[in-house]
C-alpha cells in the first residue's frame, strides 16, 4: 500500500529511541524526511545516521528540549530553515515519575505540565499555521492506554496525557475544514526503556522483581505478550498517511486487547 507521504516531511519529537525512534523509522521508510529532536545529542545523532543509512532519507537532527518553548523554537526554526514546511508533526516524550499524589511536590506537577501538555500545544501552534496554509497535515499525540483506563501509581501520567487528549480532541474539530487531522495514538505496554523502568518502580512498591512485574502485565493482555516499538508505528505511519484523510479526532490504542472498554 502506497501511503503517499513519500517526499513529506516529518517532525517527530523524542525520536532518538523507543516509541519516537520506531516512527521516524516507519516515517522514513516510507519515504518522508525527518526531523528529529530530542535531549540527548549523543543517541540522538546515532539514531539519525542510522535511519539516513538505512533509508536514503534526509534526516535533520535538532538536540532540544521541547518543554521548554526555547527548545520547540529551535527545531521548529531548524526544521523550516532546512526544508520550509512541516508536514506531519508526531509530539512524543519521556514519561513522567511514577508515585502516588502524596509522593508528588509542586515542582513535579509543573515539571510533568511542560513535558507532556505545554510541549504538545507549543509544537502545534508551531507548524499549524503552514499546514492551514497548504490545506494540508497531520498532527499525531502519542498518548497513553492510561487515557482511558487509568494505571494505578501512574498520577502524573494518567491526568496531563487525559488533557493533551482533550487539547487534541478540540483541535481536531478547528482544523479539520483545512484538511489537517490530529489524533492520538494511545500505546499499551511496549518493550521500552520507559516501560522497563516502570516495572522497576513497581517492583520495588510492591516487593517483587522486575520479572515478576512483567509477568503480570503479560497476564492482563489477552494478546500474553508486550508489544513492540514497530507495531506500534505502523499506526502513527497510516494516520500520518494520505489513506487516513478522513480520520481525525480519535484516540486509537495499541494494546494488544489490555482496555476493557468496549468504545
Amino acid at each position: 500500500m502506497d501511503l503517499g507521504i513519500r517526499g513529506k516531511i516529518a517532525l517527530v519529537s523524542a525520536s532518538s529511541r523507543g516509541l519516537g525512534r520506531a516512527i521516524a523509522e516507519e516515517l522514513a521508510a516510507e519515504g518522508a524526511n525527518l526531523v528529529v529532536c530530542a535531549r540527548g545529542e549523543e543517541a540522538l545523532s546515532k539514531t539519525a545516521g542510522e535511519i539516513r543509512k538505512g533509508s536514503g532519507v534526509e534526516v535533520v537532527d535538532v538536540a532540544a528540549d521541547v518543554s521548554d518553548p526555547a527548545g520547540i523554537d529551535r527545531v521548529a526554526s531548524v526544521a523550516f530553515k532546512k526544508f520550509g514546511r512541516v508536514d506531519i508533526l508526531v509530539t512524543n516524550s519521556g514519561g513522567p515519575p511514577s508515585g502516588p499524589f502524596e509522593s508528588l511536590s509542586v515542582e513535579m506537577w509543573d515539571a510533568a505540565v511542560k513535558l507532556l501538555l505545554t510541549s504538545a500545544v507549543g509544537l502545534a501552534r508551531a507548524v499549524l499555521p503552514g499546514m492551514k496554509e497548504r490545506r494540508w497535515g497531520r498532527i499525531l499525540n502519542v498518548t497513553s492506554i492510561a487515557v482511558k483506563q487509568p494505571i494505578d501509581g501512574l498520577m502524573l501520567s494518567n491526568s496531563l496525557r487525559a488533557a493533551v487528549t482533550g487539547f487534541a480532541r478540540t483541535l481536531a474539530n478547528e482544523v479539520a475544514p483545512f484538511n489537517v487531522t490530529v489524533n492520538n495514538l494511545m500505546p499499551g505496554y511496549t518493550r521500552t526503556d520507559r516501560v522497563e523502568e516502570l516495572a522497576r518502580a513497581a517492583a520495588e512498591r510492591s516487593g517483587a522483581t522486575a520479572k515478576d512485574t512483567f509477568a503480570k502485565w503479560e497476564k492482563e493482555i489477552p494478546m500474553g505478550r508486550l508489544g513492540e516499538p514497530r507495531e506500534f508505528a505502523a499506526l502513527a505511519a497510516f494516520l500520518a498517511s494520505e489513506r487516513a484523510s478522513y480520520i481525525t479526532g480519535s484516540s486509537i490504542a495499541v494494546d494488544g486487547g489490555w482496555i476493557r472498554s468496549i468504545l
